[in-house]
């Protein structure tokens, strides 16, 4: 049976946490290596529902995106979300491990998913990593943040959006643009990612795809002449932890995996 440290090696092979920004928080962040796991859920924030979920189904690792415990907590009390998810997770036995921005920056990460399934092509770090942390891992030196690539060939930013609301299954998108206007090469970044904005325009891309990003972001972006698509947040990350739970149950081939099927996104559309 597997154990929780070789689960989480096997993670850090395939997001080294070299990868990871300096202010995040990645690793094992809750539990004992030594205990043995059969049952993993992978999921991209740890909530209510995800904390229900795992530990009714009696799994002993949670894998999630978003880290909790993310900044230094004072404390870990039942009366604030974060304290009482850490504690039904403690008290049941459930382990965290979190990969978050090194997961994003992996070379099967978020990130390379995303610009594969928009289609492009040459792809290539947006923001490649710096050499103090490239020196940290064998072969990150060709690694870094976001993606950008070019089409096979040009096309128009409303077929852009189209192939990415297939490629994810949603049904609207957000954007800063001309739907008309031909694009052929394509930025990438999941999440809150608005700061890749300049980077982009930098490697010659007409477009960014992100999950979410500012106001002034969106008007800097209209000004500078390089559109924005917003997938959502949760859109532009959730589509990869189905991802990574395929990949865990490749690579134990006795462990239950699965992503979670209660996880939702709290942001409603109105029709």
């Amino acid at each position: 049976m597997a154990s929780v440290a070789s689960i989480a090696q096997f993670l850090d092979t395939l997001a080294p946490p070299p990868l990871a920004e300096s202010w995040d928080n990645v690793g094992l962040l809750v539990g004992d290596g030594a205990a043995e796991v059969a049952r993993v859920m992978t999921c991209l924030t740890i909530t209510a529902e995800t904390v229900a979920e795992v530990v009714e189904a009696g799994a002993e690792l949670v894998v999630t995106h978003h880290p909790l415990p993310f900044r230094p907590l004072q404390r870990i009390t039942a009366d604030r979300p974060e304290g009482r998810y850490l504690l039904d997770l403690i008290s049941t036995g459930v382990a965290v491990y979190s990969a978050h921005t090194a997961f994003d920056s992996a070379a099967a990460g978020i990130n390379q998913q995303l610009a594969t399934g928009l289609g492009l092509i040459e792809v290539a770090p947006l923001v490649p990593l710096d050499k103090a942390r490239a020196s940290a891992g064998d072969g990150l030196d060709s690694l870094g943040a976001g993606r950008h690539g070019r089409l096979p060939a040009a096309t128009t930013l409303g077929a852009l959006l189209e192939q990415a609301k297939k490629f994810l299954d949603i049904s609207a998108v957000r954007y800063v643009g001309n739907v008309d206007e031909r694009i052929e090469r394509v930025a990438v970044a999941c999440g809150s990612a608005g700061e890749f904005l300049e980077p982009a325009r930098q490697a010659g891309c007409e477009i960014l795809v992100t999950g979410e990003t500012s106001f002034h972001t969106c008007l800097e972006a209209e000004a500078t002449g390089v559109f924005l698509v917003l997938l959502g947040h949760f859109a532009s990350e959730r589509f990869a932890l189905d991802a990574l739970a395929a990949m865990l149950a490749k690579e134990f081939s006795d462990l239950d995996v699965w992503a979670s099927r209660q996880e939702r996104d709290p942001i409603r559309w109105s029709d």
